[in-house]
Formats: C-alpha cells, sequence, structure tokens
C-alpha cells in the first residue's frame, strides 16, 4: 500500500515536474534576458536625453518611468509563460490608471506642460520673461511648477500647465530691448530742437546701442503738449539703467536747453 502511494506521488510529482518545470524555466529565462534588455534600453534612453540636453530632473523621471512600464510588460509576459490569465491584470491596471488620472487631472497636466518646457524649452534658467500675469527671471524649471524671481526679489511659483499653454514673452532671447519712453513738451517749443537734445541724451549714453540706431520722432499732438516717442535700443541686462537714465538726463537736458515740460498750473483767484 505505501508502495502504492509512494508511486502515486512520485508520479504525481514527475507530471507537475513535466508540465510546470519548463514553464518555470522559460520564466526564469524571460526574466534574466528581459532584464538585461531592459538594462540596454534605459541606457540608450539615457545617451539620448543626454545628447538631446534634456533637464537632469526630467530624466530622471522619465528614466523611471520607462523602467517601470517595461518591468510590469516583463511581468505580465512572464505571468503568461506560467499560464496565468493576464487579461484580467491588464483590466485592473487599466482601470487602476484611470483612477489615478481623473484623481490626479490637474497635476497630470502641470506634469505634461513641464515635459513640454524641458523638451521644446521656450525658456531657460537666467530669462527674464513675462507670463500669467507675473514678470520675473526663471530661477527654476521644475516638473509640475516653474520658480521665477521677482524685479522686487520675490518668489513667483507658476504651475507649468497654465505656463506651458498661456503666452510667454521671453525678454532675453534676442539679447537686446527696446526702450520705449515718451516726452511731452509745451507747443511753443521748436520740434527740431527738442529732437536734437532728445537725441543727443541718447547718443552719449554709454549703454544704448548704436545698431540699432535710437530713434527721436513725434507722437502725437496732446491737448497740452507734443509728445516725442524716444525709442533707444540695449542689452537686456541694462533695460532697467537706461530707462531711469534716460529718464533723469532728458529732463535735465529740457530744462538746461530752456524747453518747458508741461504740468498742470493752478490759478488762484482773488476777489476784491
Amino acid at each position: 500500500m505505501e508502495n502504492i502511494d509512494l508511486s502515486k506521488w512520485t508520479e504525481m510529482g514527475m507530471n507537475i515536474i513535466t508540465t510546470y518545470g519548463i514553464k518555470i524555466i522559460g520564466a526564469i529565462i524571460i526574466w534574466i534576458i528581459g532584464s538585461w534588455i531592459i538594462k540596454k534600453m534605459i541606457k540608450a534612453v539615457k545617451r539620448v536625453m543626454t545628447k538631446s540636453n534634456y533637464e537632469e530632473s526630467l530624466q530622471k523621471f522619465l528614466l523611471n518611468l520607462i523602467g517601470w512600464a517595461l518591468k510590469i510588460l516583463l511581468i505580465l509576459a512572464i505571468l503568461s509563460q506560467l499560464g496565468i490569465e493576464t487579461t484580467s491584470f491588464a483590466a485592473i491596471l487599466a482601470a487602476a490608471g484611470l483612477a489615478v488620472g481623473m484623481a490626479l487631472q490637474g497635476s497630470l497636466g502641470n506634469f505634461a506642460g513641464g515635459v513640454l518646457l524641458m523638451i521644446f524649452k521656450p525658456i531657460k534658467i537666467g530669462d527674464l520673461i513675462e507670463a500669467q500675469g507675473e514678470i520675473g527671471v526663471v530661477k527654476e524649471i521644475e516638473i509640475f511648477t516653474t520658480k521665477l524671481t521677482g524685479l522686487s526679489n520675490k518668489e513667483i511659483i507658476i504651475p507649468n500647465g497654465a505656463l506651458s499653454n498661456g503666452n510667454i514673452v521671453n525678454y532675453t532671447t534676442e539679447g537686446t530691448r527696446r526702450v520705449d519712453l515718451v516726452f511731452g513738451v509745451s507747443y511753443d517749443a521748436d520740434i527740431k530742437q527738442t529732437k536734437n537734445v532728445i537725441m543727443n541724451v541718447l547718443t552719449s549714453h554709454p549703454m544704448i546701442l548704436k545698431d540699432p540706431a535710437p530713434a527721436v520722432t513725434v507722437l502725437e499732438l496732446a491737448d497740452s503738449s507734443v509728445n516725442f516717442a524716444t525709442r533707444p535700443w540695449c542689452k537686456t541686462e541694462d533695460y532697467w539703467t537706461v530707462y531711469f537714465d534716460v529718464t533723469e538726463q532728458v529732463k535735465e537736458a529740457l530744462d538746461a536747453a530752456g524747453i518747458e515740460i508741461p504740468y498742470p498750473h493752478q490759478v488762484e483767484i482773488h476777489k476784491e
């Protein structure tokens, strides 16, 4: 009886080994080869990202994302090799992905925006930009947000979703900026003399570029003044210095030339 039971167990064990042993060995081989292929793919993708100058934070995130996706596919292949039905696993993963996507809709939009900013690079660290009603120098571009340093040294954090979908004015890209100023003088002032006085200020300033050349033109005949559009060019980093210097120096030059800048006068009426 014991011999019969032993033979049955032996036969059962051999059947299991025959049936599942090959599948287990195949699964181990798939795991080893799949892991090796995944490592090679990750290295290849990393080389491409490095050559394309992807941001380091974006590289790490995308490489981790690709690595996990490939590992999940490898696990599903192994389960299939073992004869386990993988359709239910795929359905569960799809449902979980949909639920997470719905819950993190805003965050995923910011993530997608961050990826677009890092790939297409409309801005980079150190650029002076205007976006979402804010002006500042780009301090850091992260996966979900971009940090700016405002003109008054305040930190501004903008979600990447809104930043990538909105208008971005980059003042740094071209390297130069035009300073737009308007000066009004009295109707009694000579137009040519006024233009010469303002132009002398522009041509004598060391930070104002000769090419493109500065321009002084009559902008409009306003109610109480003749307004002159003053348009000097300078390097982006010199913008505010030129703006304030020219404003001050033009006022002094007009005063020295006896050219009046109109301003409201209060007239007192004395009753006798």
